[in-house]
């Protein structure tokens, strides 16, 4: 099978992600704030550690659920700093609380986060390849921003567009491309 040139062939865990869910569109609002969640803490590594350490994230993060992470107290800060298995970084690890209850803020506002985050296209995707930032993404990270979530720069949600489907960034010779 041919694949982005990007995916490292010798990690079953990468392999499977691209060809079964990188660019494939996301419309459920748990599996939104997992990707919300994992891309933040990518900020500064590499996807592939991130992706590794993900079912460690799943268990220190009570299975990404956001009600449970927007009300941490600082007896789980220090849990989470304590576990080898996940990055181990204060700010991120602060800023995900935060962004757990402005993420839970912008559902009431728009009903869903899906209904936030796919209006910015009109619920249309992006085919666009060998970019990092985009106006797009500019758009959406100033508006979270604003909000007050941390860790959304404006590479960070293009990444994170492309992790949800509303980018699909498969490159031309990669089978899923367009799929």
């Amino acid at each position: 099978m041919r694949r982005c040139n990007w995916v490292n062939i010798n990690n079953p865990i990468y392999v499977k992600y691209h060809d079964e869910e990188w660019g494939v569109p996301v419309y459920d609002d748990n599996k939104l704030f997992e990707m919300l969640l994992l891309e933040s803490f990518q900020a500064g590594l590499s996807w592939e550690c991130i992706l590794n350490k993900r079912e460690f994230f799943r268990q220190a993060f009570d299975n990404f659920d956001y009600h449970k992470i927007s009300n941490y107290k600082e007896d789980k800060i220090e849990e989470l700093m304590q576990n080898k298995n996940i990055v181990r970084n204060r700010r991120k690890i602060t800023a995900t609380i935060k962004n757990a209850s402005i993420f839970i803020e912008i559902q009431k506002e728009y009903q869903t986060f899906k209904n936030y985050i796919w209006h910015f296209t009109n619920n249309k995707i992006i085919y666009e390849q060998h970019k990092t930032t985009s106006p797009l993404s500019d758009e959406i990270s100033k508006d979270l921003m604003k909000r007050g979530m941390r860790f959304v720069g404006s590479t960070i949600i293009y990444s994170y567009l492309q992790a949800i489907g509303i980018i699909n960034s498969h490159e031309k010779e990669c089978e899923q491309y367009q799929k």
